[in-house]
């Protein structure tokens, strides 16, 4: 990178800046980091997803080369969920983002907080026109 960021509408690492830095994606490598899973006890593990959003996440995590994925044999046929070892070199950056979170929750609240007192009467006003 130069020394001004700029962030260009065509450069690759915005999309995949994108594809995972959303929370869906985040959630399931650090589930993935405790052990291999399969679809359902994903899905279990992550309260609000539907079955078309894991789905979706975990192929596009898959064709990035963060998830592998493996078919495992049996009736009804299962699949499971690992990282790779690209994905596994994510997991300290989310961490820290995770550490990041806990650690300020209450400044943030504060300032939301702030900024609800602050626009209030704007809201009052709106709704009065």
């Amino acid at each position: 990178m130069d020394g001004a960021t700029r962030f260009h509408v065509d450069c690759p690492s915005r999309l995949l800046f994108e594809q995972i830095a959303d929370k869906w994606s985040m959630m399931i490598l650090t589930v993935l980091d405790e052990r291999p899973a399969r679809f359902n006890e994903l899905r279990r593990r992550l309260e609000g997803i539907s079955q078309k959003s894991l789905s979706t996440v975990l192929r596009r995590l898959e064709r990035n080369g963060l998830v592998n994925r493996r078919v495992l044999d049996g009736m009804p046929v299962a699949v499971e969920y690992s990282l790779s070892p690209l994905g596994v070199t994510l997991l300290q950056p989310f961490r820290a983002l995770y550490r990041w979170t806990c650690d300020n929750m209450k400044s943030v609240e504060a300032a939301r907080q702030d900024f609800d007192r602050r626009t209030q009467p704007e809201k009052i006003h709106a709704a009065m026109d």
